[in-house]
């Protein structure tokens, strides 16, 4: 199965609508993004993908109950608070902001999960601890290091790939 990783889309609409032209190019079942929509007016712009998003909040999501309302407005769209686990094919899958750095240390070093999705830094990466692959796709937002990217996972293979709009 093929999953989006997207994080840290800072209200960037046309970033958000590129993104989501890419993912539904690619065929993703599933996409995760790991947080900082910021406001509720950006969430409405990923129904247009042909699957199913979910989502967790990051550090800068401020009106929760305005993103949960909008979240709820949006029928392929689920938030889950802070943390979530997925399984996807059997794919045991932690998504998370990353701002907790502890947390995130600890989900990776438990050996539970095949990936971990999250953000917060801005910084695309891909390691592997252990059997766990580490995924930040970067930001979507393009602000703080001008290459907006976001990532997709290839479950049956096990591989990530970053993806620069």
């Amino acid at each position: 199965m093929l999953i989006g990783a997207i994080s840290d889309s800072h209200d960037n609409l046309p970033l958000v609508k590129k993104a989501v032209e890419i993912l539904n190019q690619q065929k993703v079942g599933l996409v995760l993004h790991a947080g900082d929509y910021v406001a509720g007016f950006v969430i409405p712009k990923f129904k247009q993908l042909n699957c199913k998003l979910i989502g967790v909040f990051g550090n800068n999501d401020g009106d929760h109950e305005l993103l949960k309302k909008r979240f709820s407005e949006t029928a392929n769209c689920t938030i889950r608070d802070r943390f979530a686990s997925v399984q996807a094919d059997g794919y045991r899958i932690a998504l998370l902001h990353g701002d907790e750095v502890e947390l995130l240390n600890a989900l990776a070093d438990s050996g539970y999960f095949n990936a971990i999705v999250h953000g917060h830094s801005h910084q695309k990466g891909i390691q592997t601890r252990g059997k766990t692959l580490m995924i930040n796709p970067g930001e979507l937002c393009g602000y703080l290091t001008g290459k907006p990217t976001i990532a997709i996972l290839d479950t049956t293979k096990n591989e990530v790939k970053i993806i620069e709009l």
